[in-house]
């Protein structure tokens, strides 16, 4: 194959997504939606089920024609170009096995065979991506006795056998258990470092704040955030300090202490004697343990938190999430929910 020469330079734009629509019936499945993925990194596309996560992927791979809007691959029009297009990106998913009673190592030949490999280099890929996603020692196995989670590795293998500059990965890890998930972050990782782009739909609020460079967090078909985990986290609130007293008959002074030092209202939970505050300027709590000192009151604990993604989901969708679980109702209602 010849689709080398198309290998983007890393300050490229991997992928440019403007105005993307499609509708099934009375269904806007995405409804507008923008995204720009820089070259060489991972980006996250996070929301919960039916939010338009992979219609957008369908229609950034050129598997779905958009009904309204525009996307480019490393500037390669996905309608106009989409041969181009074609040879740039690698999708999982789209690779069931030739055979089921074939081995591993057979079907990854075989693959690589239709992509116009030799015998010779055929059989070192299959050698190489098999070592690279720990299935060496199932690579003689028929596919039929392979686990799900073998079965995702392998498809994730398959998919980079022409060593595509853009890769797309939609909700690779879910139904996976934490050891195989974390085996996939670490192959992702490493798919990054030998130079590829990634887009990672997850419904996984961990899953985007370990891999992803950027997230844009979608909702009913609309982007609703965008930004690093950091800014994302940053958007919905600062930081908060969480002191316990030791004598709770401290609480009063504590509390009126911390409210001087740091100068915002601070609130005090039901739990025995603890506090917690905003904290706009880290540099208040080094004065604020001393002053608590001074006072002879004493911490039984102190713990400075930033906002969770967790938080930034409640706040943006109105929709609550567990960490490292999918999208699922959540009974904390720590933060108003304020619809963007």
């Amino acid at each position: 194959m010849d689709h080398h020469k198309y290998t983007p330079n890393n300050g490229d734009w991997a992928v440019e997504a403007h105005g993307l629509v499609k509708t099934f019936g009375d269904n806007r499945a995405v409804d507008g939606v923008n995204m720009n993925v820089r070259a060489g990194s991972i980006y996250g596309v996070l929301g919960p089920n039916g939010a338009g996560k992979t219609t957008t992927i369908r229609m950034l791979a050129t598997l779905l024609r958009p009904d309204a809007g525009s996307a480019r691959i490393f500037g390669h029009d996905v309608q106009k170009e989409s041969q181009i297009v074609r040879q740039l990106i690698g999708v999982t998913g789209q690779y069931a096995s030739v055979d089921e009673s074939l081995s591993a190592t057979e079907n990854l030949i075989i693959f690589s065979r239709l992509l116009g490999l030799g015998r010779a280099e055929a059989k070192r890929k299959a050698a190489e991506l098999l070592e690279e996603f720990g299935l060496t020692e199932a690579a003689r196995r028929p596919l039929k006795n392979f686990s799900g989670g073998m079965r995702r590795r392998l498809d994730l293998a398959a998919s980079l056998i022409a060593q595509p500059p853009l890769i797309f990965l939609d909700e690779p890890t879910t139904g996976l258990d934490p050891r195989t998930r974390s085996q996939m972050w670490d192959t992702i990782r490493r798919l990054v470092n030998t130079g590829s782009t990634v887009l990672l739909t997850t419904q996984y609020l961990e899953e985007a704040d370990q891999l992803a460079d950027r997230i844009a967090v979608i909702d009913r078909g609309h982007v609703v955030a965008e930004g690093t985990a950091d800014e994302l986290k940053a958007s919905v609130g600062t930081s908060s300090l969480h002191l316990r007293v030791q004598n709770p008959l401290d609480i009063g002074s504590a509390r009126h202490i911390v409210e001087q030092v740091l100068r915002v209202p601070s609130s005090v939970s039901s739990e025995a004697a603890k506090i917690t505050a905003p904290i706009a300027d880290a540099d208040r709590v080094t004065d604020l343990l001393i002053a608590l000192r001074e006072a002879g009151i004493h911490l039984a604990e102190v713990s400075v938190q930033k906002p969770t993604l967790d938080e930034v989901f409640l706040t943006i969708t109105g929709e609550g999430v567990k960490q490292g679980a999918p999208f699922a109702s959540n009974e904390s209602n720590k933060v108003e929910v304020a619809r963007a």
